[in-house]
């Protein structure tokens, strides 16, 4: 694919699906193409999989995602999945947001080269001796701790600043000759999707790998951020669910037509929330700064990634504080919502998370005599899970 109409069409499917966000819900909410989704549509479909014998194309590959995106407008416009939101216990959405919170906190600590990679006990710390990376990193945690701490407003912005300007003063980053340039077209990528493969039940699985993926990432990222910012109503519901699931649907339909992978909100919102952000307000400044960084390319492209690893780390603490809210003197709500929590990061998927959480909780209410807490679809979800796993 042609990676500067990737870039391109990155920041216009962005700023698109946030912008909806905006104007459907309100909610300061950015919505991009997902990483763990770009991944697996990379290495999980078009390098690996094949469809009646033949390796599936980025243009297959494509029609699957809008497919996906088409599913999901229809099943929000007939409240599925607002129901299935509304469905989850409080105590698991604050597993949930908590889980969100630790796993962009490793997320931040394996950018800034802190975690490493470590083949005898799975992971461990890197190399502090001559890691001018890592050490800017770390100066770069305290420098957003200390603001953060003393309430100073763009504090996680402010950190990202000083340490890229530290580091192209040091030499580590090429300062570019220019900081504006002329955006590549996106006619390689524009309406591209192959939907030659439609009939054939392999390209469904496909279809159904994206959807449920998509899926319960959205649904814990948009749980997890409302949840810290205090938009949940008293009940644990999110009010205007149905109009954030809209933007990211079309959004998603957009993007495959314009030449991405899955567009879904991200969970690096909590850093506009952690920084005051509540309304839709928020997510319209974030998607004229999508349309900016188009022309803005080779300034943004100068930015390291262990600038950016510190507010990872400290929006990740940020979110965990909503362990607070658990009950801990009911342990069968509070083991489900702890053991989502760790999945998350330890299995590196959020969907993962949800789907532990959910059937222990259900499994957990049944062997405690607890039959009300359960609703039908927790037991209908729990049950799909499980014949997930043991089917796939």
């Amino acid at each position: 694919m042609d990676f500067g109409a990737l870039v391109v069409v990155t920041c216009l499917a962005s700023a698109l699906g946030t912008f909806l966000m905006a104007i459907f819900a309100n909610y300061p909410i950015a919505l991009a193409p997902g990483m763990g989704l770009n991944a697996f549509f990379a290495f999980g479909v078009v390098l690996t999989m094949k469809v009646n014998g033949a390796p599936v194309t980025w243009q297959m590959a494509l029609a699957a995602v809008f497919i996906e995106g088409a599913i999901f407008a229809v099943l929000t416009l007939t409240s599925i999945r607002e129901a299935i939101m509304n469905a989850i216990p409080k105590s698991l959405k604050i597993g949930i947001s908590a889980g969100i919170g630790l796993f962009i906190a490793f997320i931040g600590l394996q950018s800034a080269g802190i975690i490493i990679n470590n083949d005898a006990t799975l992971l461990g710390l890197g190399a502090v001796r001559n890691n001018m990376p890592m050490m800017l990193s770390m100066l770069g945690l305290l420098i957003m701790s200390v603001l953060t701490a003393l309430n100073v407003k763009g504090a996680l912005l402010l950190g990202i600043i000083i340490i890229t300007g530290i580091a192209a003063f040091l030499g580590l980053v090429e300062v570019p000759a220019q900081f504006v340039s002329q955006p590549p077209s996106i006619t390689p990528l524009l309406w591209q999707v192959d939907f030659s493969l439609i009939k054939s039940p392999e390209f469904w699985v496909v279809v159904f790998t994206f959807f449920f993926v998509d899926f319960f990432d959205t649904l814990g990222t948009l749980v997890g951020v409302c949840n810290r910012s205090g938009l949940l109503d008293e009940n644990g519901n999110l009010p205007r669910a149905k109009g954030a699931l809209m933007a990211d649907a079309i959004a998603t339909m957009a993007g495959a037509a314009m030449g991405t992978s899955t567009v879904t909100s991200y969970v690096e919102s909590s850093s506009g929330v952690a920084q005051g952000g509540r309304t839709g307000l928020t997510s319209i400044v974030t998607a004229l700064l999508f349309v900016c960084a188009i022309f803005f390319t080779p300034l943004v492209g100068m930015v390291p990634a262990y600038a950016t690893a510190p507010a990872l780390i400290v929006v990740g603490i940020y979110m965990m504080i909503s362990l607070r809210d658990l009950n801990y003197d009911d342990l069968t709500e509070t083991i489900p919502a702890l053991v989502g929590c760790f999945m998350m990061p330890f299995a590196y998927s959020i969907a993962t998370g949800i789907e532990f959480a959910i059937v222990l909780y259900v499994v957990i209410k049944i062997f405690t005599g607890k039959f009300r807490d359960i609703s039908f679809l927790m037991i209908l979800l729990s049950a799909l899970f499980v014949a997930k796993e043991f089917l796939a």
